[in-house]
């Protein structure tokens, strides 16, 4: 899908919802109302299961409520998904960065300011998944795709008790470069990894580190990220230091195409994760030390 429709509706601020609403309607892409000043659907609507490029239906919801806020479904409905930075709680532009570095968020076709100082990132949806909104909490990024919605410009919530509205800051027509969403998701918030219990020890200050750089370069597409991740933990167990570690893991894991950065990046959030229990006397550590073997993300043994 060319992003052009919603560009050319968002490039003027001055324009009214009604106006945004109808254009986009006009170009094929279902829109929706919202309660004045906030994100609910109005009421008695069915939110985006009610989105429509109706313009008789348009006209009718804003002439009840003229001034309503505009939505739109996204996903593969309106060919538009959204990665939204948050700013509540934790600070998402820390985890954006960071995604952005490694590659993993390409310039966006819309970039939208959000009342409350978050950031709305539009991209291209991919007709030919389907890509399911979800949240990174910890990151403070979230992604709206098949069965989400979002509020665009030039709606207006109340923050604070007073009415902000959403303002495209950035708008390129020509950036049609999806964006990855299952790959980010388990960059920003990877799943909690498989702890299984063994009666005999397996790791070895020489012969473990080799065996997991050497199950690194067996990842496949889809579990590269997570796989370094979960090998980066490994060896923080270890004690390997985190300078150490990075030259075990470069090689295989750039032969596999991840950039430098997406490694550093990787191996860097692994270490900050593990956290090693307090120093013990020998005499306790000997009675009462785990076992450090773990299973691998893929269920393999190394």
């Amino acid at each position: 899908m060319t992003m052009y429709p919603l560009v050319s509706a968002f490039s003027d601020l001055r324009q009214s919802s009604t106006v945004a609403a109808r254009q986009l309607a006009g170009a094929g892409v279902p829109v929706f109302a919202c309660v004045p000043g906030g994100k609910r659907p109005l009421l008695g609507s069915r939110g985006f299961l009610d989105a429509t490029t109706d313009r008789a239906q348009i006209g009718a919801w804003w002439r009840r409520v003229p001034d309503a806020n505009l939505a739109i479904p996204t996903g593969r409905v309106s060919g538009v998904v959204v990665v939204d930075i948050d700013v509540h709680g934790v600070n998402g532009f820390d985890a954006f960065h960071t995604a952005r570095a490694v590659g993993l968020l390409p310039r966006p076709s819309v970039v939208v300011r959000t009342p409350s100082g978050g950031m709305h990132l539009y991209y291209p949806a991919r007709q030919s998944i389907e890509q399911r909104s979800w949240q990174a909490a910890r990151a403070g990024i979230d992604f709206r795709g098949d069965g989400g919605y979002i509020i665009t410009p030039p709606s207006r919530v109340r923050v604070d008790g007073v009415l902000r509205a959403y303002e495209a800051v950035e708008l390129h027509a020509d950036a049609t470069t999806p964006v990855d969403a299952a790959r980010l998701r388990n960059f920003l918030d990877p799943k909690p990894l498989e702890r299984t219990r063994t009666l005999r020890p397996v790791w070895s200050r020489g012969g473990g580190v080799e065996r997991i750089a050497a199950w690194v370069g067996t990842l496949v597409e889809g579990e590269r990220n997570r796989g370094l991740f979960w090998a980066a933990c490994r060896l923080a167990e270890q004690g390997l230091a985190p300078a150490n570690a990075l030259d075990v893991l470069r090689s295989p894991a750039e032969a596999l195409g991840l950039s430098e950065r997406e490694v550093v990046t990787t191996v860097r959030s692994a270490y900050r994760t593990v956290r090693p229990a307090p120093a013990r006397s020998a005499s306790m550590a000997g009675s009462s030390r785990r076992d450090p073997q773990r299973a691998a993300p893929d269920g393999r043994r190394l």
